[in-house]
């Protein structure tokens, strides 16, 4: 009997869709399938959003199927999973899910005045508390959800949770647990303090494992429903920025765009730095030792992805460089909600501006040209917070996600931030590689050499200065009207 090749499965939550791929030790994809993540209103808050896990598992295990159809060469050895930061799952005392709640979910806003002492907050966890964040969804569900909080006995990461129905074994990896607001980033541990300050018990908190560690095998009925090799191993993922960041295999001190639904910008460092303005991030990197120092640039990819599906809904991406680089001169600038770590409040509305009568120059490509400046510029300006913060000396910046599948896009950036920005072969999906990554970690296996695509070189612009200009003023023109 032919021995067959070792590979991975990779579970991939995000915001917006579900995705499991099969790939090599190497890197290599072999294929990756997809769904769009199903979610419901719950009308008991204002703004707030859940998803069933018993669909979400139901739809791993049906994209498992499809990608397992190459399997037939090919042992699975290890699986791993990553997913969307704040995103969590509530369990009972038996470990059957409760209810699945997004980061996009904020029922705990309401609740966000409990916290007495923000900053004191901030000091320990590296993030400015806010319904965003696990601990507060929590507080919502017990507020105004009796008939979960009954049941309730703890909470996962989806990531986590995803790991757990495979392993069977309850945990919170570090750099998830970053994300619940119940946990000391410098220290490396759950805090009673925190806890407190939620009035949450700390031990019903499930315990914390290393990225990159074994959790065990593959439980027998679970090896059969999805038809792998029962000696296959569940190793312990992340979350998705940082398996992302991963991917490039970055050193201390570099800094990585990942653009995707949102745009991260971060630093690797290995010191626990905070804002003295409290505008930044500071989070568990997924290795033994370094933070990642972060300022988000908020929803950014996906303005362009919406965009592209009202203005160029039959056309692939590459028609729209194409009618890009053919632009005579920038017809409108855009705000289209981006945010900038030095503003106290997001912008909630947003458009694009340009003259009138509108002009005959005025077409699709000019739309889409202002909402990439308006992701370029949120990129600088959330840069430039970051480096108030950490000086960052490097000629040079990593970028992946596939909001850099866009040429145009990754020129704006590098006029902007004066900076090289490097792109790997596998920008695409550098959340599923990094998986790949981990897998190897914890296998003991060598790690491949990184494939750098393209480098791109700051041009000189003499427009690129007055454009900024124009979209700042653009920018404080939104919010002027909606402080009105």
């Amino acid at each position: 009997m032919a021995i067959k090749e070792e590979v991975y499965l990779v579970v991939d939550i995000g915001t917006g869709n579900v995705r499991v791929a099969l790939a090599k030790p190497n890197g290599e994809i072999i294929d990756i399938e997809r769904e769009n993540l199903i979610y419901h209103k719950d009308l008991a808050y204002p703004e707030a959003l859940y998803f069933e896990p018993s669909v979400l598992w139901q739809q791993v295990h049906r994209l498992a199927q499809k990608v397992l159809l190459h399997a037939v060469s090919y042992q699975v050895v290890a699986i791993t999973a990553t997913s969307q930061r704040e995103g969590i799952v509530l369990v009972d005392s038996e470990g059957k899910a409760l209810i699945g709640l997004p980061n996009i979910d904020h029922r705990g806003r309401e609740w966000e005045d409990i916290i007495s002492d923000k900053s004191a907050v901030y000091k320990l966890t590296g993030r400015y508390p806010t319904s965003l964040f696990s601990a507060l969804k929590i507080v919502g569900i017990r507020n105004k959800r009796k008939d979960i909080w009954e049941a309730y006995q703890t909470f996962m990461s989806i990531s986590d949770w995803v790991e757990f129905m495979f392993s069977g074994v309850l945990h919170y990896e570090h750099s998830q647990a970053s994300e619940t607001l119940l946990y000391d980033v410098a220290e490396k541990r759950w805090s009673e303090s925190l806890c407190a300050t939620f009035d949450l018990n700390i031990t019903t908190l499930a315990p914390l494992t290393d990225s990159g560690s074994i959790l065990g095998k593959i439980k027998s009925d679970v090896a059969e429903y999805f038809n792998v090799d029962d000696q296959a191993v569940v190793i312990v993922g992340g979350a998705d920025t940082q398996l992302a960041v991963r991917s490039t295999q970055p050193a201390e001190n570099d800094v990585v765009i990942v653009s995707g639904t949102t745009t991260p910008i971060i630093k690797i460092t290995g010191t626990y730095a905070l804002d003295a303005q409290e505008r930044t991030w500071t989070g568990r990197h997924i290795d033994e030792e370094n933070f990642m120092l972060e300022a988000n640039a908020g929803v950014t990819g996906l303005n362009y992805q919406r965009l592209k599906e009202v203005f160029y809904p039959n056309e692939d991406y590459e028609v729209i460089e194409q009618e890009l680089k053919a632009l005579g001169c920038s017809s409108c600038v855009a705000s289209l909600g981006s945010l900038l770590a030095d503003e106290k409040s997001p912008l909630t509305r947003g458009g694009f501006l340009f003259d009138a009568p509108v002009s005959h120059e005025l077409s699709r490509a000019s739309f889409v040209w202002a909402t990439l400046w308006d992701i370029a510029c949120s990129i600088k300006g959330n840069y430039d917070s970051l480096c108030e913060v950490s000086a960052h000396e490097h000629d040079y910046i990593w970028a992946c996600g596939g909001g850099v599948q866009s040429k145009t896009l990754r020129q704006f950036i590098a006029n902007l931030l004066g900076k090289k920005i490097i792109i790997c072969d596998s920008y695409r999906q550098s959340s599923v590689v990094g998986g790949v990554l981990i897998c190897n970690d914890a296998l003991g296996k060598t790690q491949p050499q990184i494939t750098i695509m393209e480098t791109i070189y700051p041009e000189k612009s003499d427009t690129d200065e007055k454009n900024l200009a124009d979209w700042k003023k653009t920018r404080s023109s939104f919010r002027d009207l909606l402080s009105q």
